[in-house]
């Protein structure tokens, strides 16, 4: 006789179950882990080289473009390396969008402002 006739109660082989294994304990949470709180000057310290790198890398862009091109906006017409065009763009984009947010928040605090009055 087999083994599988020998076990009538078992359906199928999806039904047995494996045999209890030694358990692990668990790992311990990273909060426990964590001896040392996050600060606010490690987050400065961060920020900084954050921005560090990112100063290096614009760097490193505007040294390997500086091949001139021809730039044309409302109606003046000029040289200048890409970069530095590329560079007054994005900083272009960056004021456009400090004075749309900044509208955007003093409307929203005006708002709430408004009505707990």
């Amino acid at each position: 006789m087999s083994v599988l006739h020998r076990t009538h109660n078992v359906s199928s082989p999806q039904d047995v179950t494996p045999p209890d294994l030694p358990t692990q304990p668990a790992p311990a949470s990273p909060a426990k882990i964590r001896t040392v709180p996050r600060t606010r000057m490690g987050a400065i310290w961060a920020g900084i080289w954050s921005t560090a790198a990112v100063f290096v890398a614009l760097i490193v862009f505007m040294v390997q473009n500086t091949r001139g091109v021809e730039v044309s906006f409302l109606g003046l017409h000029g040289t200048l390396p890409l970069a530095i065009a590329l560079l007054i763009a994005l900083v272009g984009g960056i004021l456009l969008t400090l004075v749309f947010g900044t509208a955007r928040i003093t409307q929203l605090r005006r708002l709430i402002h408004g009505r707990r009055d």
